[in-house]
Parts: C-alpha cells; structure tokens; sequence
C-alpha cells in the first residue's frame, strides 16, 4: 500500500505502530448529551488526511468529512439531532436535516410535499432519520491493504403500504482518498412499491470558495424553473444576501464506456495545503440516470448539491404524472453505485 509518499506492506507498517489505529481505522461512538444524546456515529481515518463519519441514526449516512483537517461538506444550522425530533409532515424535514457530505433522501418520496398509497408524503422521504439496523463497522487485511467498512439496514415499512428495505455498505482502504458506496435496495413485501432515490452530497467551505471550479458532464441542463440562468454553473461565488436556491437537472448525461459519470470539484488553493485539490463524485447512472444540482449561494446556507438520482425533485404525485416513477414488484432488487475521490497534485 501507498502511505505517507511510501510504499509499505502489512508487516514493515505493523512493526512501526502499536496498533494500527495509530495510523487510521474506525471509532463507534455515541453522543451523550444535549438535542443529539443518543445519537451513533462511525468515525472512518483513511491514514492519508482523508476521515469522515458514518451516521447510523441517521439511515447510514455521512456527516462531516474533512480533508488534512479541512472541511469539504457542508453542515445545516439544525447540528446532529436524535432522529427522535423528526416529524415527517410537509416541509418539517428542514428543521432536523443535518447536511453533512451524503444525505439520503427516499426511499419512496423525493422532493416536494404530496400524497402517495394514501399517505402523506413529507419532504425528502424519511430515510434520513431512520435508525439503522444490524449495524456493523470493522477492519481487516486483504494482504498487504487494509480495508474499512461500515454497513447497515435501513428499513421504511408500513402496514398498507411500501415496504422498502436499504442495505449500505460503505468502504475505504488505507491511505485512499476514497469512498465506495453500494447500496442494494429490496421490495420484501407482497405489492409492488413506488421507489424514489436521491444521493444529496453537499459541499461546503472552503472546498467551496471563489475561484473553485465545477466540471459537470456533458448532457442537457434544464432549470426546474424556467426563468433560473443556466450559464456559469461551472463557477461558484461569494455568499449572496437574498439568495434564492436554484435547482437544475442535468439530463442525458455523458458517460464512460462503463455507464459511469462523474462530476469534479477543483479548488486551486485548498487551504493549509495551499495548492491544488479535486474531489470527484462518480456514479453509475444505469438506475441513477438524473443528476439534480442545489446552487444555494446565500448567506449561512451556502453549499453545493450534487445530487444522482433515479427521479426528480417534485414529488410523487409529479413523478407518478410523468409516467417516470420507478415501481418495485414483490421480491425485486436494485443496485447503486456510487465513489467519492480525492486528489491533493502532491501526492
């Protein structure tokens, strides 16, 4: 493995450590006091500057990740509340959302406040505030590499209605600046279920500066609303008083020979190192062919979205009129893939 501008093997690095979270690993913790007591969090250190942490009370989703101690995502005013405080009717979603670098909005709602199977249909879906199951974090060798993984289960049942189940593996070896993330979404119950499914990474300060540039695939960009300019979305900006969000679709998008796609982030002078970083987010876009952009550039709410998707942002009942509403029969599942990589020009 490649660690520290060397290349090691299993024993030349464990003969220079006591253990090897010395050098990177994982720490399973819970918060004990205040709005967030209760609360689960994995701690992942690659070893090469690269850490963030996994949110099991949060539906396996990750929080702040930081780059040589530099923030690359954005965190909501709310901080890291208990999935208790959440109430799943219309827009309350805003008020416990967490931000951090992955948020998961679904499993069978995306976007805005509507009806489904009889049910109300709040904000973003509930994914993000519910606790997983069979949770579990280790590290292990694979030879001469040393790979960490968090999975766990996410479940959104009701009684008459969708019966969605998440299951979420998320991977980083040391001394990669990388994420893998897999995730196998099953119907196990007897009626078909509607499945809506967004990835909102969000993007912060200082990743996130004047002069930080953004490279988007090729493809169609469509404003969700149609007055929204869609020129110079490859820049980003100071933070704008009276900012209203901008949301934009990126349609028939660019790929490799593979299905994958990817958009790059490129801060010329990424603080403290001071010298040029990208950060790529690429994914399979066979079941998440939409790629949805969040430009918030306003005061305090000022972050990034890329968000690969399966749907749109407006809703089941829009998605449903469309005819795009992806149906789940009895027994079915569906893969996503998904990686997260950085690249300091000095390494």
């Amino acid at each position: 493995m490649d660690l520290l501008g060397k290349t090691w093997n299993r024993r030349s690095l464990e003969a220079r450590v006591g253990r090897i979270d010395q050098v990177a690993g994982l720490h399973h913790f819970q918060t004990t006091s205040g709005p967030g007591a209760g609360a689960e969090h994995i701690l992942v250190r690659t070893g090469s500057g690269f850490s963030y942490y996994v949110l099991p009370s949060r539906g396996m989703d990750i929080g702040l990740a930081e780059f040589g101690g530099i923030p690359l995502s954005w965190l909501s005013p709310n901080g890291d509340l208990h999935p208790s405080f959440y109430d799943s009717r219309g827009n309350a979603w805003l008020r416990t959302a967490y931000g951090g670098l992955m948020t998961t909005c679904g499993l069978s709602q995306v976007g805005w406040v509507g009806e489904g199977d009889g049910l109300d249909m709040g904000l973003h879906g509930r994914a993000h505030h519910t606790p997983a199951s069979q949770v579990c974090a280790e590290g292990h060798w694979e030879g001469d590499e040393y790979l960490m993984s968090v999975q766990g289960r996410v479940e959104e049942t009701s009684i008459f209605g969708p019966n969605l189940c998440l299951t979420r593996h998320i991977s980083s070896r040391l001394g990669r600046n990388e994420i893998v993330i897999h995730d196998t979404v099953e119907n196990p119950g007897f009626e078909p279920a509607p499945h809506m499914l967004l990835y909102h990474f969000n993007f912060g300060f200082p990743l996130l500066d004047t002069g930080t540039e953004i490279h988007f695939p090729a493809g169609r960009v469509v404003p969700r609303q149609p007055d929204y300019p869609a020129d110079d979305l490859g820049a980003w900006q100071s933070p704008q008083s009276g900012y209203v969000e901008h949301v934009y679709y990126h349609e028939d998008l660019s790929t490799g020979v593979d299905g994958w796609a990817a958009v790059r982030l490129h801060n010329p002078h990424f603080p403290l190192l001071n010298r040029p970083v990208d950060l790529t987010l690429a994914w399979d876009t066979h079941n998440l062919p939409v790629l949805v952009q969040w430009k918030m550039a306003g005061e305090g709410t000022h972050v990034l979205g890329i968000e690969p998707a399966n749907c749109h942002v407006e809703g089941q009942t829009a998605e449903r009129k469309r005819g795009t509403l992806v149906m789940m029969e009895p027994g079915q599942t569906r893969q996503y893939h998904l990686s997260l990589t950085i690249r300091d020009e000095e390494l």
